[in-house]
């Protein structure tokens, strides 16, 4: 059975520590399962699958966006790139691809698409390993996976019940969202919450692909992504499945999509520079800024300050935040990458030139790429640590102190030697990624004079 993890996201449910390239699956504020180390959500999901034994024919599917976080937080694990978002119709597609292309995958073979994001527990995977004997057993085209319900809550899709059989359930219908009082009817007549996890051959959503004029190819499908129609898979497969069966799964399994419900399964109610008084009640505070936050006398408030700004609600409030910050148009203050992070700390413009100042940490052992700029100057001035830098092909030490001056279409990299820390000043006509001209990530490729 292969896996994939479908890993979407704008970034804006959690705002503000959440953004475009860091969507809420990468915030690190939960603890690994059954100990006291902090992760985010997908660390915490991979790390059940592998102690499932599940990880080794697992993918995750993603944006372009957030190959360089997936990298950092998991290290080499399998990615199928997204080059743009179009629903979970696509992402699926695109993922059984790969597997096929990529990982040598049969049409005959299972997979069970599973969502980057649940909070759950062992006996979640333990149910999933249940899913393929189910699709055969009921000879259904999808096998779903359902958690018994707690409430009745109108935040989720039901999955009703036909009839039950020898440890599976025949699906009638799908009802989506509804209300309370609907919700205490279908629980009562055993409909449980749609988990979002399905079980098919990878084959037949390829087949759905040849309609497109897609053969099922991975390059083929990335190059010609847009023939795929932006649709949802619960449109495209299961509303037009004859014969759906599920299992029920009975155990823990949330959904952390706002500050109260993430807040919740937190293990602190402070993280960073921060002091609660005990005047607080039921008040939160993460802070990733450098300056202190304190709180006195709050009741039931969500509290956050990053690079991206500042957020402070009542916690029963928090759900409306990603339609509130839409109206806020600005570029992520704070990426993740896979060598290390950055921080953005001040941006003007000025007649049409910008000029950026942004802290930098790259991890010890680990490089930036190869790269140059045609529209901007930069300087580099080392805070902290050791390095390797290239410029033009010539290599150099540097270490704290040392100032580094890069014209515009000069070749450069550096790698850290210990951890380093560094100011980079940014300015010209440009900062946009599109002035990123990549040559080479390994740094055993770079020519040297």
């Amino acid at each position: 059975m292969y896996k994939v993890l479908l890993s979407g996201g704008s970034g804006k449910r959690l705002w503000p520590l959440s953004n475009s390239l860091r969507s809420k699956q990468y915030i690190k504020l939960l603890n690994k399962e059954n100990t006291t180390e902090q992760c985010s959500m997908v660390q915490r999901v991979w790390g059940q699958l592998e102690n499932a034994g599940l990880s080794d024919k697992s993918i995750i599917c993603a944006s372009k966006g957030q190959v360089e976080i997936l990298n950092s937080q998991l290290g080499d694990v399998n990615i199928a790139v997204e080059p743009c978002r179009r629903d979970t119709f696509p992402a699926v597609a695109l993922s059984c691809a790969y597997l096929k292309s990529k990982m040598g995958a049969s049409e005959d073979d299972t997979v069970c698409i599973i969502p980057v994001d649940p909070f759950t527990e062992k006996l979640y995977f333990d149910t999933l390993k249940r899913l393929p004997e189910v699709l055969e057993k009921s000879d259904a085209e999808v096998a779903l996976m359902g958690a018994k319900p707690d409430y009745p809550s109108s935040k989720f899709g039901y999955i009703v019940p036909k009839e039950e059989k020898d440890g599976y359930i025949v699906v009638d219908k799908f009802v989506e969202k509804p209300e309370k009082q609907l919700a205490k009817q279908l629980i009562a007549n055993g409909a449980v919450w749609n988990c979002g996890v399905f079980c098919l051959k990878i084959g037949d959503i390829l087949e759905k692909c040849k309609q497109y004029g897609l053969k099922g190819n991975y390059k083929e499908m990335f190059d010609n992504y847009e023939k795929l129609p932006k649709i949802s898979f619960d449109y495209e497969v299961l509303e037009k499945a004859q014969k759906l069966s599920a299992v029920t799964f009975n155990g823990i399994w949330k959904d952390l999509g706002t500050w109260n419900s993430l807040s919740g399964e937190m293990s602190t109610n402070a993280v960073g520079n921060v002091l609660v008084d005990s005047s607080c009640e039921n008040t939160h505070v993460i802070n990733e800024l450098n300056i202190p936050v304190v709180t006195m006398g709050t009741k039931n408030l969500i509290i956050v300050a990053s690079f991206d700004g500042i957020l402070i609600a009542d916690k029963r409030e928090s759900e409306k935040v990603k339609q509130v910050v839409e109206k806020i148009d600005a570029p992520p203050r704070y990426e993740e990458r896979r060598w290390g992070t950055i921080k953005v700390i001040d941006v003007t413009v000025e007649n049409g030139t910008y000029n950026t100042t942004r802290k930098i940490k790259i991890f010890e052992g680990l490089n930036s790429s190869y790269h140059y700029h045609n529209c901007r100057d930069e300087v580099w001035t080392l805070l902290d640590g050791n390095a390797e830098i290239i410029i033009n092909g010539i290599k150099q030490l540097v270490s704290a102190g040392d100032v580094i001056r890069i014209p515009a279409g000069t070749k450069h990299a550096i790698k850290a030697l210990t951890e380093i820390d560094f100011i980079e000043i940014q300015f010209g006509t440009s900062i946009a990624n599109d002035d990123l001209n990549r040559i080479t990530l390994d740094w055993n490729q770079i020519e040297y004079k």
